[in-house]
């Protein structure tokens, strides 16, 4: 069982104008994956705020999985990407371009999707779009791979 973390991206969930169904809706589908979600937070599309998130996911949480929902769109204060772009080390760009794919099964405006998956330390984080439908098409699209993914990440450091 791996550790999970979901942090929403909405500046109306964050100033409470609106209740946030994307985080427990991505929480639950990963408990139900079989991820321990260690942690869950809602924060204001702010670039630094995003990134302080993730970097508190990676750095002092550990969680081997941190998930976004929200802010990977076209609106000017859609920065979810940016932040992740900022805090990550290795790019993961087959995740997102898998999670995209998928969507177009539904829609041709899943390529308007801005979403990143990247490595920082030995946390993956992936970025999520905000809408319900969304969310389910683009986890379901990831979820597969991820055990094997997480398992060479999380392997113990050896020499080579």
């Amino acid at each position: 069982m791996y550790t999970a973390a979901v942090i929403t991206v909405s500046d109306k969930c964050a100033d409470g104008r609106r209740a946030d169904a994307g985080g427990p809706l991505v929480s639950q589908m990963l408990r139900d994956a079989g991820f321990d979600v260690v942690y869950t937070s809602v924060t204001p599309d702010e670039k630094e705020r995003i990134a302080l998130e993730l970097t508190k996911c990676a750095d002092e949480l550990d969680a081997a999985l941190a998930v976004t929902t929200g802010g990977t769109g076209f609106s000017p204060r859609d920065v979810t990407p940016e932040a992740t772009l900022a805090v990550c080390e290795r790019m993961a760009p087959g995740i997102p371009e898998a999670m995209r794919a998928a969507g177009m099964k539904s829609t041709n405006r899943a390529m308007l999707a801005r979403q990143q998956a990247g490595i920082r330390g030995r946390t993956l984080i992936i970025n999520l779009p905000g809408s319900l439908g969304a969310i389910r098409e683009n986890l379901d699209a990831a979820l597969p791979a991820l055990e094997h993914g997480l398992e060479m990440l999380r392997e113990p450091l050896r020499d080579h």
